[in-house]
């Protein structure tokens, strides 16, 4: 039962949000400025499914300038943990499929992320110039991620080149941003799930990089961020503890 309240209510909420966005953006659409506005909002959904979230790092970021931003992929429950860390002007790559995914396919493409077609390897050369390019021209970073995929509970999937590649093109840092472990940890039914940790790491300079060794700099970046979120299980599961032997003892 709790389950299905829960749903209702983020389905209004993203209903709400969408048509809100329709005329909030009607003046300036796809303005990347939206996408910031809007994720203050989405990150209000963690109080929702019963998460006590933990979120630091960002001023480590706070005079990067354009970056190209990473992040691991777990699952839908990402929309949760991971909006409250996106920084102002920062666009996110997502699945020209996304469009047609009702409500929140129309709010993600008005407030002004960008849509790529993943399947077409062809175009994928193409589309890394294309962000490139709009990195500088639209004054923009820009939020991938690496994996390609979900995770659902495999742990950190290899990275592919894309992002690596932009931001060495774009000559912009990468900054890896991790989120602890969340497969089989979010239950709707269950009044509280525990805590997730998200944090920002420190921005990695890039400019010692050439296109050709993209494939060693997601190398270099991919165990950084499996240490990093082996590190923040361990704080997770520690504050759990605490958490609980605090509640018995009351």
């Amino acid at each position: 039962m709790l389950s299905f309240i829960r749903i209702i209510l983020a389905a209004i909420f993203i209903i709400f949000m969408t048509l809100f966005a329709l005329i909030y953006c009607l003046f300036s659409p796809r303005d990347p400025k939206h996408v910031h506005f809007f994720c203050r909002w989405f990150n209000q959904l963690h109080k929702l499914v019963g998460v006590q979230l933990i979120q630091r790092g960002t001023e480590r970021v706070q005079n990067a300038g354009n970056s190209v931003y990473i992040s691991n992929h777990q699952s839908i429950f990402d929309f949760v943990t991971a909006p409250g860390m996106l920084q102002p002007r920062t666009v996110s790559l997502g699945k020209k499929s996304l469009l047609w995914l009702p409500f929140f396919g129309q709010l993600y493409w008005i407030t002004g992320n960008i849509l790529i077609d993943r399947d077409n390897k062809s175009k994928a050369r193409n589309t890394i110039k294309q962000v490139v390019e709009a990195i500088h021209q639209r004054n923009l970073s820009v939020w991938i991620y690496p994996e390609g995929t979900r995770s659902k509970g495999r742990g950190l999937l290899p990275f592919k080149t894309g992002a690596f590649r932009m931001a060495i093109e774009a000559g912009v840092p990468i900054i890896p941003m991790c989120v602890s472990t969340t497969h089989n940890k979010i239950d709707l039914n269950r009044r509280t799930n525990g805590v997730v940790i998200a944090e920002m790491l420190e921005p990695i300079d890039v400019s010692g990089y050439s296109t050709n060794e993209a494939r060693a700099l997601a190398d270099h970046c991919h165990k950084l961020m499996c240490d990093k979120i082996a590190e923040l299980d361990k704080e997770v599961e520690q504050l759990e503890a605490q958490q609980n032997a605090s509640l018995q003892a009351d």
